[in-house]
């Protein structure tokens, strides 16, 4: 699954529309036009155009947008304000990060996570989601596989859009 693909289902999951889209790529610290958004959320065949294609720091400034879009901005400690963490550093990691990320954003607990990708026919352990979401380098860190992240948002979709 490329990042393309993520943001597209992602948006389709939260039923984002363009203008709150577009707010949350400027709340990540990565202001898009409109039609580069449109350029970003169409699907991409993997060597027609490399200009559209999502990387890394895109989409992860989308998901710290999202995150403050649904949260609100982090308060400010001794007068500075907090930057965003960028996590992903590889393809590897993206959907552990995207997992994360997304449970941030929408406060969701391990049981919440559990019973989504359950939604998607899914049926994973708290230990095995435990893994997922542990820092890169722990001694039991897993690699998120594009399996579980793929279900997890048709999981959010079959939640949040019925």
């Amino acid at each position: 699954m490329n990042n393309n693909d993520i943001l597209i289902r992602l948006r389709y999951a939260l039923d984002i529309k363009d203008v709150d889209m577009l707010k949350i790529f400027e709340l990540g610290g990565n202001p898009l036009t409109r039609d580069e958004l449109r350029t970003l959320l169409t699907k991409q065949e993997e060597d027609l155009d490399k200009d559209a294609t999502c990387d890394l720091h895109t989409l992860e400034s989308f998901l710290n947008g999202l995150i403050t879009f649904k949260r609100g901005k982090a308060p400010a400690k001794n007068g500075v304000e907090p930057q965003p963490t960028f996590l992903m550093t590889t393809q590897g990691n993206v959907n552990n990060v995207l997992l994360k990320k997304v449970r941030i954003a929408l406060t969701l607990t391990s049981d919440d996570i559990l019973d989504i990708l359950r939604l998607a026919g899914v049926y994973a352990s708290n230990s095995e989601l435990s893994a997922i979401l542990r820092k890169e380098g722990h001694r039991n860190y897993q690699i998120c596989g594009d399996r579980y992240a793929r279900n997890f948002l048709k999981g959010l979709a079959i939640k949040y859009r019925g």
